[in-house]
């Protein structure tokens, strides 16, 4: 297990020096928040425009499965290589031009929808290259974050970030969904402002989001091995994903269902909206009780008691078609995942060393979702050949099976300086502000 050595701020804090001000004050970090908050808005928008357009305009569960595939493709095919960009390039300028193309893309598919075209592979390539960006965006930001923020205050950060991202769903889902019902063209429109937001707030940030570059880059496959090399060692990383993997694919297969429950129970696209909406309540309230507990529970053990959870939630979702019912579902699901994000995300940015940030978050990502592509294709298909009811069972089934593997993860803890961190959290309030 690696440790990390004290940061300098915990170290101040424990002489009695001043404590750094609040996450609140810090502007940097404050636009950093906001512009990625902007960015998971607009995403979280166009994800659930995309397969409410190609079912409620098609009624094709095959073509849905078709663009979700597309969406979540870069999941397994560009993590690696983005997370080796992302430690090569000036990670702020990348992340602005995630935005741009972002911008662009969602552009394009509101004005082809307002003119009253929905063409299938229009649609693909925008959600590619949309779910693309996003992913070096994801991994510039998460690598940024230790940059701007004092050590000893990590934990709240990324706790603060998880909650971002649940808010980002609670708002953007339901959104979604409820501007989907005004006009079809409506949520790509508003992701194309959103990210209008994120560029600006980038480019009022003034902080670098790497260290100082002293070795020119070398070669990219030799970069891209180390990278897995030093991710394949941490065995906890390793055994931890793959079980993260799975429940990834299954719950991408599971949101696809849920739609099309709905959808036979009668339903709305704003029934949907309702679901994620007190689902994203549950991902809230998960989110910021992340560092709770991390101080009460290892991180092997908040992993299996998420897998026995998630095993029994899943086959609730082919007992009723009543959305507010369906959406308490999916708030217990929702938490857990963010429990198990908030703590697995410190502990990885926790141990992995600046020059690899980028490498090792596009191994964990491609480990952890590159087979959720795989999860939404395999979902179209076999809700059209078996029926909302045996799928979801079916993938309740394969749920059980992996919270019985996850008792087979190696122990792991926490680094020392993030521990104390998480047990003695940074005061939200500037000590020397009048």
């Amino acid at each position: 297990m690696t440790a990390l050595h004290p940061a300098p701020e915990a170290a101040a804090a424990d002489t009695g020096a001043p404590r750094p001000p609040s996450l609140r004050r810090n502007r940097d970090f404050v636009l950093l928040w906001v512009g990625a908050g902007a960015t998971a808005l607009g995403a979280r928008v166009s994800s659930i425009a995309y397969p409410l357009l190609v079912i409620w305009a098609t009624g094709s569960a095959s073509a849905a499965g078709l663009v979700g595939f597309a969406a979540a493709l870069p999941n397994l095919v560009v993590q690696l290589h983005a997370g080796a960009l992302v430690d090569r390039w000036d990670r702020r300028r990348l992340m602005i031009l995630c935005d741009l193309g972002c911008l662009l893309s969602a552009a394009a598919v509101g004005a082809s929808v307002f003119w009253g075209h929905v063409w299938i592979p229009l649609l693909m390539a925008a959600a590619f290259v949309q779910g693309s960006l996003a992913i070096f965006y994801r991994l510039a930001e998460r690598a940024a974050v230790r940059h701007v923020v004092p050590g000893a205050q990590l934990p709240a950060a990324m706790a603060g970030n998880e909650a971002r991202g649940q808010a980002a769903g609670l708002l953007g889902l339901p959104a979604g969904s409820v501007l989907y019902t005004l006009a079809r063209s409506a949520p790509f429109l508003f992701s194309a402002v959103a990210h209008t937001v994120s560029l600006v707030s980038l480019l009022l940030i003034r902080r670098n989001f790497q260290d100082e570059r002293t070795q020119p880059a070398g070669n990219l496959r030799a970069e891209l091995a180390e990278g897995l090399a030093w991710t394949w060692k941490q065995r906890f990383l390793r055994w931890g994903m793959l079980l993260i993997s799975g429940s990834n694919l299954l719950f991408q297969a599971l949101s696809l269902a849920l739609i099309v429950v709905v959808n036979e129970a009668g339903g709305s696209a704003a029934a949907i909206g309702v679901i994620t909406a007190v689902s994203g309540l549950g991902g809230m309230f998960g989110a910021l009780t992340g560092t709770f507990w991390m101080r009460r529970v290892s991180l092997r053990g908040l992993l299996i008691g998420g897998a026995a959870g998630w095993a029994l939630l899943m086959p609730l979702v082919a007992l009723t078609g009543n959305p507010v019912l369906l959406g308490l579902v999916f708030l217990a699901a929702a938490m857990i995942g963010s429990i198990t994000n908030v703590a697995g995300g410190v502990y990885q940015v926790g141990i992995t060393p600046d020059r690899l940030q980028g490498r090792v978050g596009g191994a964990m990502g491609l480990i952890g979702s590159g087979a959720a592509s795989l999860g939404m294709l395999g979902g179209g298909f076999a809700l059209e050949a078996f029926g909302a009811t045996r799928t979801v069972y079916g993938i309740a089934a394969v749920m059980a099976a992996l919270a019985l593997l996850s008792l087979l993860l190696p122990h792991a803890d926490y680094p020392a300086s993030l521990r104390r961190a998480a047990e003695n959290p940074a005061p939200q309030t500037d000590p020397e502000a009048k």
